[in-house]
């Protein structure tokens, strides 16, 4: 299946964020955003929610923590006591290492499920930008052009002026797939 799209291309990050908060504030929906760097502002231009997997893994670490330093007291304290040269059965700074690790181990695990669970791929992915002039220098936005009466020509002619007041260069309609 392919859809038209009408995609407008920015020197700079200054235009990319000027047009994107003008087309949000008029409802218009943009379908992506593509930029060789990340851009300060730009999620929050979109209307992108902020992320929750930091929670996740900020909760999967805290579990990590507990479930290593409950272990090593365990061990050290109920299960096999030894007495080793006068120390201490509960000696918290050698249990450092093993609970570091743990942390790494639960956050990192609870962060790739959390991921899984809730990934969008189920979803019709977005058409594909890749070839259609994206590149390493340039940043992209993209628009739905589907429309009823539609016209290439006048639908260019009308974006590249609107546009152009906005620091953009080139305007044009591509078919993705």
């Amino acid at each position: 299946m392919t859809q038209r799209l009408l995609l407008v291309t920015f020197a700079d990050e200054h235009g990319l964020l000027r047009a994107v908060r003008h087309l949000r504030a008029e409802g218009r929906p943009i379908l992506d955003v593509r930029a060789p760097y990340p851009v300060h502002g730009l999620p929050e231009a979109q209307g992108l929610a902020s992320s929750r997997l930091p929670w996740v893994t900020l909760w999967g670490g805290l579990a990590g923590l507990t479930v290593g330093l409950l272990l090593q007291a365990w061990t050290s304290a109920v299960d096999w006591p030894l007495n080793v040269g006068g120390k201490p059965l509960f000696s918290w700074p050698a249990f450092v290492p093993v609970a570091f690790e743990l942390v790494v181990l639960f956050a990192g695990l609870a962060t790739v499920a959390a991921f899984l669970l809730v990934d969008r791929r189920r979803a019709p992915a977005p058409p594909s930008l890749d070839g259609l002039r994206a590149t390493d220098d340039r940043f992209l936005l993209a628009l739905g052009a589907e429309d009823a009466t539609y016209d290439a020509a006048n639908l260019e002619r009308s974006m590249r002026d609107r546009f152009g007041a906005l620091g953009a260069e080139e305007v044009f309609v591509e078919d993705a797939s």
